[in-house]
């Protein structure tokens, strides 16, 4: 259950990261149709966002009330509502087609796990199924940022991280719908270059969530 859990946690900092690419690469197109368009362009979901500022001077980024839904293949539906993502980066690091993240701060208000009419679940349809091992999960990981912001991934200095509640749903059967608050403000871990890197966080969110991802990940959970 805790490989699970920190698998996905890494790989949902990564989309915040390639959100934030699509930012600073749209510098050029302010209007928020387009940029908006360019998250549809990369992820294959819908997006509204409330607000994002871009530092002229310095290398911030701040998107706030951002909202992911689902393909139509799951309804639709919900799939993230962030309502901070807060980024300080190394800009000479990004003259050298790398991205280095000086500060992170991820506020992950809710994550909604979708199980659609076929019995596929949102988050293996959308790639982030385990891979075999540890090795194949960092190489897909770090190869996908690779290949939808042509920017080598160095790490993460310092990482802020809350989550809120997560959410089962059930677009077959609503009986089977739950959620779980986790609760889990401003946790704060250091050096984060690999899925390894968060295993104290997830170890974290799962005490936090009790039965609740524990049981998605059991042989009747998710598929």
């Amino acid at each position: 259950m805790l490989k699970f859990i920190f698998k996905w946690l890494f790989r949902l900092l990564l989309l915040a990261v390639v959100l934030v690419v699509i930012f600073i690469l749209s510098l050029d197109s302010i209007l928020r149709v387009v940029v908006q368009h360019n998250i549809r362009a990369q992820t294959g979901m819908d997006a509204e966002i409330g607000r994002f500022h871009f530092g002229l001077i310095e290398p911030v980024v701040t998107i706030q009330n951002l909202k992911l839904y689902n393909p139509p293949n799951f309804g639709g539906t919900p799939f993230l509502d962030i309502p901070e993502i807060h980024v300080e980066y190394d800009l000479s690091a990004l003259a050298k087609n790398q991205i280095h993240i000086t500060l992170l701060r991820f506020n992950l208000g809710e994550l909604d796990i979708v199980k659609n009419a076929s019995g596929r679940t949102n988050l293996f349809s959308l790639g982030l199924a385990l891979p075999a091992n540890e090795t194949a999960a960092k190489s897909k990981d770090l190869s996908v940022f690779k290949n939808k912001t042509g920017l080598d991934f160095k790490g993460i200095d310092v990482l802020n991280v809350s989550v809120g509640t997560a959410k089962f749903i059930d677009l077959k059967d609503q009986r089977n719908n739950r959620s779980q608050n986790i609760g889990l403000d401003n946790q704060i871990i250091n050096n984060v270059k690999t899925p390894a890197d968060l295993a104290g966080l997830a170890v974290l969110v799962a005490l936090r969530g009790g039965n609740f991802f524990g049981s998605l990940v059991s042989p009747a959970g998710l598929k």
